[in-house]
């Protein structure tokens, strides 16, 4: 049993095909997919979707990347959506959100507002989170002990492995994918190699992040068996060894996971 702990797969890239890569996913082994909200216009979208296919899960959030567009009415509908969702076995936190110093052109103000008014979200629901951490993993954990977040996935983690004992100290799992399977990606390779197995969940970020056999071509959840198997050739386990752990450490972040029964 696998989890893909972040997939957009409501993403227009699968609107051609979007059941038979659920489908294809499922067939491999992966029997949960969770489907980060990332503006009000998806909310409805990613709950629709993570319903429709067998083990979907979903997270609503404003995404920092979305932020240029979004509104502060936004959060009203975000809060509302949330508790309406509450009694809800598929919703399992408030995701995607965080900070992006990589992109060009974001006003910092602006994404910091948005990124600490869903952590008041979340530590008023007491939901774990979700968190976009490009070039920002030492501000969004500044926010997280401000608010007292102590649960959640720090997505495609690439930082420093001091930073990375900082978000398990704090409570965290680190999210690792396809930029694993580069023998030229090192750092990330050392680190999905050497950090606590406890710390650590997989995820695609499908369609983006391919693994290396996929390079330049669209990701997809049925991919995580194989990522899986390199991680478990850097760390010299077994794959079922890692599956049981990445399995149980998934839950640990998002224990609302549990609940889904199909």
């Amino acid at each position: 049993m696998w989890i893909d702990t972040h997939c957009h797969l409501d993403a227009s890239e699968f609107d051609a095909d979007r059941d038979d890569v659920a489908a294809s996913a499922l067939k491999k082994g992966v029997s949960r997919i969770v489907i980060p909200g990332v503006e009000r216009q998806n909310f409805d979208r990613v709950r629709e979707l993570a319903h429709r296919i067998d083990g979907g899960a979903y997270a609503l959030g404003i995404h920092p990347l979305f932020t240029p567009r979004a509104q502060e009415d936004d959060l009203h509908v975000l809060r509302e959506q949330i508790a309406a969702s509450m009694d809800d076995p598929r919703f399992v936190g408030i995701g995607e959100i965080g900070l992006d110093y990589f992109v060009p052109g974001l006003d910092d103000a602006r994404q910091t507002f948005f990124y600490y008014e869903q952590l008041k979200l979340a530590r008023e629901f007491e939901l774990p989170v979700i968190c976009h951490v490009r070039k920002s993993q030492d501000k969004v954990l500044k926010g997280l002990r401000v608010f007292s977040v102590k649960l959640g996935i720090a997505h495609a983690f690439n930082g420093s492995f001091q930073q990375a004992e900082a978000f398990i100290a704090h409570g965290m799992r680190l999210g690792f994918g396809g930029n694993l399977t580069f023998e030229r990606a090192r750092q990330i390779r050392r680190l999905a190699a050497e950090l606590p197995l406890d710390a650590i969940v997989l995820e695609t970020d499908a369609p983006d992040i391919a693994p290396s056999w996929l390079y330049k071509h669209r990701n997809t959840p049925d991919q995580v068996p194989g990522i899986a198997r390199v991680l478990a050739e850097l760390r010299g386990i077994d794959e079922e060894t890692l599956s049981l752990g990445t399995t149980a450490n998934a839950h640990a972040a998002l224990p609302r996971l549990s609940r889904i029964s199909a």
